[in-house]
């Protein structure tokens, strides 16, 4: 099983055994590189179970369409990307150094999953509210993150909805950047920078 997280599978498709739960990742692993290679509307779900090593009936035990399972694997992707970001940040002594180590981890996943950013964005046009859900999610996580360090006094006191979602975009355009674009800087480095820029800001000193 590679990083992608549990299947977002209707609650009357689940499978209900360990072979049908390996039967989803195999499907969504192979409509990872469909979508993220061909699109979706050129992406075709013969191709997808060519890709699985499936029969065509058996993608019809858990999926009704080429779309439910489109939205599956955008949620899919959404868990796993930020279950890969809070894996890399547990155990942090501070609020700026789990900044850090967030935004390096999420643009090393970038790099082993280049097909994210074209199955997120492309989601905004086929499914606009898993999409929504999508940022949505990663933004209330960040608030929640941000109002409890600066409960604790690890950062000064603010707009933390504001704040999470400039974080966000920060993250979003750095990993399209070094993640997508090219690789031509540790993400160590990227994150150490990025970070000093929102520790110390711009005001010349």
């Amino acid at each position: 099983m590679n990083d992608l997280g549990h299947a977002a599978v209707s609650a009357d498709k689940a499978p209900r055994t360990e072979r049908g739960r390996r039967t989803v990742r195999k499907l969504l692993e192979a409509a990872a590189q469909e979508f993220g290679q061909r699109g979706f509307h050129e992406a075709a779900i013969t191709g997808i179970t060519a890709r699985a090593g499936v029969a065509l009936g058996t993608f019809y035990t858990y999926f009704e369409s080429k779309e439910e399972l489109f939205r599956a694997l955008v949620r899919d992707m959404s868990q796993a990307t930020r279950a890969h970001v809070a894996e890399a940040v547990r155990g942090a002594p501070d609020r700026l150094a789990a900044e850090r180590l967030g935004l390096a981890a999420f643009i090393a996943f970038t790099r082993k999953h280049p097909e994210l950013y074209r199955i997120i964005e492309e989601a905004q046009f086929v499914a606009e509210d898993v999409y929504r859900e999508h940022y949505l999610t990663f933004a209330e996580a960040y608030r929640q993150g941000l109002a409890a360090a600066s409960a604790r006094g690890e950062i000064v006191e603010g707009p933390d909805e504001l704040r999470a979602w400039a974080l966000i975009g920060m993250s979003v355009f750095l990993g399209m950047r070094y993640g997508i674009w090219a690789e031509d800087m540790d993400p160590a480095e990227i994150a150490d920078r990025a970070i000093g820029l929102v520790s110390e800001g711009l005001r010349k000193r």
